[in-house]
């Protein structure tokens, strides 16, 4: 792939979790996150963005999300689970994608807040119709947003591509 492939990010915070006296990072999802979690895969299989590579955090709450959402589309990806989506920093959330094998076209992260929205927001430096300003007021559980971008994986830092799309499952 050339430095002109056009790629596309799915950035999608993890749906509702049970507030439970387990560790943070064992925490379940509640009933409304395993309803709006399918809901998420069935909208993302509608864009018709197959990803090439998931990332997910190892959190319950994540894996759990991310099997729903993979239930729903056409195909599973390969998936890694990635200890540093937890709990990860913006700065983390970059040098993951700028670690992103270059035969990715589609990349999905399904992680946390505020990083999921935190990267949205740094990497979009333009975007379509209302989907910043609907962004911007939130990325509640199961939210998905998608930046495109073309260049090397190598090359992604703060407004190199274009929010194309958002949703929640709420909105």
């Amino acid at each position: 792939m050339s430095d002109a492939t056009p790629r596309r990010i799915v950035l999608l915070r993890h749906a509702k979790a049970d507030w439970s006296s387990v560790p943070d990072t064992e925490r379940p999802l509640a009933e409304r996150g395993r309803k709006d979690a399918p809901a998420a895969g069935r909208w993302l299989a509608g864009t018709g963005i197959l990803p090439d590579l998931t990332l997910c955090s190892p959190s319950v709450r994540t894996r759990e999300t991310w099997k729903l959402v993979a239930h729903e589309l056409p195909q599973r990806p390969k998936t890694v689970y990635e200890e540093r989506l937890y709990e990860a920093t913006l700065g983390d959330l970059i040098a993951l994608l700028n670690e992103t094998p270059d035969d990715v076209a589609d990349l999905l992260l399904v992680g946390h807040n505020p990083g999921m929205q935190g990267l949205a927001d740094a990497l979009a430096g333009e975007a379509e119709g209302d989907v910043l300003s609907r962004l911007h007021r939130g990325f509640p559980t199961s939210a998905a947003a998608v930046v495109a971008f073309s260049g090397s994986w190598k090359s992604v830092e703060h407004g190199v591509g274009r929010l194309v799309a958002y949703w929640a499952p709420h909105d």
